[in-house]
């Protein structure tokens, strides 16, 4: 059934007709569906006045008919949108407006009346327990959204949440990507210093990233969490599985977060976007007043900061054990994050675990030891149940090593000489052995025994010990011999010019005396004259 507007004075006559039939206040605003404050405020006013005050609303101009557009166009994008987020956007938008959330509300039903845009609400209910002690308690969850990029694309961001039990204070910090342990201790750090000190205890849910297991109450902690926890002396408290009463407050603000702060906000890009969560939380989330405490966050928590433990020294990852053990499948895998990691064939032996530590560049490197030389060493995948195999660990590259070594030994004149350099090799590269001995091999039998034999003595005497550098090596030596070849074939091709014999360039001209000479011009100049 369509509802029907009605009019101030409409609404007016009912109330009073209401009033006179003997209803109280409580079941006239319950039967015409307004609140006790405006029956209050019709029953104030005569007829005179009601008249009067009605004309004025007519013709009166609202403050927020200048925004009218903008809030329409946010409604009409986002049907689901609250007016306490239009109150939020408008403040973030147009810092100098001045306008109280009960306005805004009223604005945005209007408009809602106006252009036929109903909104759908889901409310999730939880039983109230009593507000602990300042600085006693903070509770600690993760959540993730899919936000809008400009360019239309839907993008998951992962965020971590903080409140303080006692005066709502919070704070939230996001990611791009999935959290790792290091992550959460690192934003641990950064809310500690937000709030300007720590609370006697945390309380969690049951995650992945803090706690491998739950046996009978018995909690077992992530190595690397369960280091952290030591080091910051913690008292944590984790709450039993579909039991969200015990954490509502986290509860909360994981909701309010979605629905106030992310809720159809365009992604640009991770920095910018926590950057404006900071901004909303000094804004909105912790200057609002609490709908449980009626009071605002950022005023009551000027009270509890001085009950928090101070935060005397930061600790960071690299500071405290951040090894976590993984046990070896048969298959030669590890399990992280519901996907399987390959390690090197033979790696597998019963009950062997392996020590896994991940990056801040997001890989997952994997030791045998907790400081020994790094195995495997994947990029981290998001999704679930892959397989992300090295082709390295495809079969067992430590068998059959020792006979390649001996084969390519084999065409150097000092096999003895070229194994230690061989083995120097396996040494420098144990993972990349195989492709290392291919090319020696490769370039070996491309080159005769004496430039391959000239080359492996240059290599050691300058103490170069990879392949790639050897084939360059050999390259030079092999240039260096041809350039050798055509000088000297050069030479022994140069012709004398015109084809004349070299025997006659040695031949020495005729040397005569003067006197001759003169003798001959002077025969000349006679018979010259006697004609």
């Amino acid at each position: 059934m369509e509802e029907v507007k009605v009019d101030k004075w409409e609404m007016y006559m009912k109330i009073k007709q209401l009033k006179e039939q003997g209803f109280k206040i409580r079941r006239i605003a319950r039967k015409l569906g307004i609140s006790r404050t405006t029956v209050y405020k019709y029953l104030e006013k005569s007829p005179e006045e009601m008249a009067l005050w009605e004309a004025s609303t007519k013709t009166r101009t609202k403050k927020l008919d200048a925004y009218e557009m903008i809030i329409h166009t946010w409604l009409s994008e986002n049907p689901d949108v609250s007016s306490a987020q239009i109150h939020d956007w408008l403040m973030e938008h147009y810092p100098k407006l001045i306008v109280g959330e009960s306005t805004v509300r009223s604005y945005v039903k209007e408009l809602r009346e106006k252009y036929a845009i109903p909104k759908e609400t889901h409310q999730r209910v939880y039983q109230a327990i009593p507000d602990p002690p300042m600085g006693q308690q903070a509770q600690v969850d993760f959540g993730k959204t899919n936000q809008k990029t400009p360019q239309g694309k839907c993008v998951k961001l992962y965020f971590i949440g903080f409140v303080l039990s006692h005066s709502r204070y919070k704070y939230v910090e996001w990611l791009d990507r999935p959290f790792t342990t290091k992550d959460m201790i690192r934003m641990h750090e950064h809310a500690f210093q937000y709030f300007g000190g720590m609370t006697d205890e945390l309380v969690y849910d049951q995650d992945a990233l803090l706690m491998v297991n739950e046996n009978a109450g018995d909690l077992i902690l992530t190595k690397e969490f369960q280091s952290y926890r030591e080091a910051r002396k913690l008292k944590v408290y984790f709450c039993r599985k579909a039991d969200p009463e015990s954490k509502g407050r986290i509860e909360n603000v994981v909701g309010y977060v979605k629905g106030n702060f992310a809720k159809h906000r365009i992604f640009q890009n991770i920095d910018q976007w926590n950057e404006s969560c900071i901004s909303w939380l000094e804004r909105t989330g912790n200057r609002k007043v609490h709908n449980t405490t009626k009071k605002r966050p950022v005023e009551v928590f000027t009270l509890e900061k001085q009950h928090l433990k101070p935060v005397i020294k930061e600790i960071t990852t690299t500071s405290i054990n951040s090894s976590i053990t993984r046990t070896v499948r048969k298959d030669n895998t590890i399990v992280y994050q519901s996907n399987r990691y390959s390690v090197p064939l033979g790696t597998y032996q019963k009950d062997k675990d392996v020590y896994i530590e991940i990056t801040a560049e997001n890989r997952l490197v994997i030791r045998e030891q907790t400081d020994g030389p790094v195995i495997a060493n994947h990029i981290i995948s998001f999704e679930r149940g892959k397989l992300i195999q090295d082709r390295q660990h495809t079969r067992d590259r430590t068998k059959g090593i020792a006979a390649y070594i001996s084969t390519v030994s084999s065409y150097f004149t000092d096999e003895e000489r070229a194994k230690a350099f061989l083995e120097e090799i396996h040494h420098r590269y144990p993972r990349y052995v195989r492709d290392q001995l291919g090319i020696v091999l490769k370039m070996s039998k491309a080159s005769d025994q004496r430039t391959r034999d000239e080359a492996l003595c240059e290599c050691i005497k300058r103490g170069i010990y990879s392949a790639s550098e050897y084939s360059d090596v050999l390259a030079f030596i092999q240039r260096q011999q041809q350039q050798k070849e055509e000088f000297k074939r050069a030479e022994e091709e140069i012709k004398a010019l015109h084809g004349i014999e070299p025997s006659l360039l040695d031949t020495q001209p005729e040397n005569r005396e003067l006197a001759q000479y003169l003798d001959v011009l002077k025969g000349a100049t006679k018979y010259d004259t006697v004609t």
